[in-house]
């Protein structure tokens, strides 16, 4: 069997460490350990693993993983890419670099990107360690969603197959554009339900300094948002009382703009992952 030369850049850190589990345990991918500085080099030394020299990675490597911050993915990318071997593949664990542009041009290699949903909510769980794997580190099921932003369409397979054995167990493996995955995260999942979650923090705070017990707002507001969430996303088959929905309509109109669906216009998905690869330092221009 030809196995695969998988380089992961940043393979000391969190991100990296889990994929390079994951992988190692498929012998389909020969592993190509990438780390700079001398606390990354120590780290995967800890671990019993020997670094690779990012330059001799990259001449050999089939696949090479990014596994760095948003903000260190262009300047990487810019460095690795051209000494990469026609027909390499790139992949990316987020769309914020790649949807801003942060990847070079090079119409002979392959961009793919993956990204996991994180394990669902509702979901029967095998046990409690997969229950409590509110990440996805190998104890509970997840699904992906990947898109082949530039080359053949037969790399598919071929990026679809790294991505569930870096994300695994998988649930389902969705295929999405760029575009759509940009609309996924930020505009979905960080701009809008992040926002919600820490506005419900904040909220449950408020009422702890007007007087309410700690333990009783936290325990009233979380086993309210296990059932509203259950009955919203279909998991339950109730509905609230007219007393809430009335208390919702009016709610709305004081909690929200009229107009906040404005963030998944492109132009605003453009400020947000502009705003994410520079570290907050600048947006783009309208």
């Amino acid at each position: 069997m030809n196995q695969q030369q998988v380089a992961i850049i940043g393979a000391a850190g969190k991100m990296g460490n889990r994929i390079s589990g994951m992988l190692s345990q498929d012998p389909a991918y020969a592993l190509l350990h990438v780390e700079s500085g001398e606390k990354g080099l120590a780290a995967l030394k800890e671990r019993g693993v020997e670094a690779v020299a990012s330059e001799e990675a990259m001449r050999a490597a089939d696949v090479v993983i990014l596994a760095v911050p948003d903000t260190l993915i262009g300047s990487v990318a810019r460095e690795i890419v051209p000494q990469l071997k026609p027909g390499a593949m790139v992949v990316c664990l987020d769309p914020a670099a790649p949807y801003a542009g942060e990847l070079p041009e090079r119409p002979d290699i392959t961009y793919f990107l993956t990204h996991p949903t994180h394990p669902p909510l509702f979901q029967d769980w095998p046990d409690l360690e997969a229950q409590r794997d509110y990440w996805g580190f190998g104890k509970a099921p997840q699904s992906i969603v990947n898109a082949l932003v530039q080359g053949p369409e037969e790399d598919y397979a071929r990026g679809e197959a790294i991505a569930s054995q870096m994300f695994g167990p998988i649930l389902r493996s969705h295929r999405c554009t760029l575009e759509q995955m940009a609309i996924l995260e930020p505009a979905l999942s960080e701009t809008v339900a992040l926002t919600c979650v820490d506005t419900m923090r904040e909220a449950m705070n408020e009422a702890i300094r007007r007087g309410v017990p700690p333990e009783a707002a936290r325990d009233f507001l979380l086993g309210h948002i296990n059932v509203e969430l259950a009955i919203w996303f279909g998991a339950l088959d109730w509905q609230v009382s007219a007393g809430a929905k009335l208390v919702l309509d009016e709610a709305k109109k004081q909690v929200l703009k009229e107009d906040w669906k404005d963030v998944f216009e492109p132009e605003r998905i453009k400020q947000s992952v502009a705003s994410i690869v520079s570290g907050g330092k600048r947006t783009t221009k309208t």
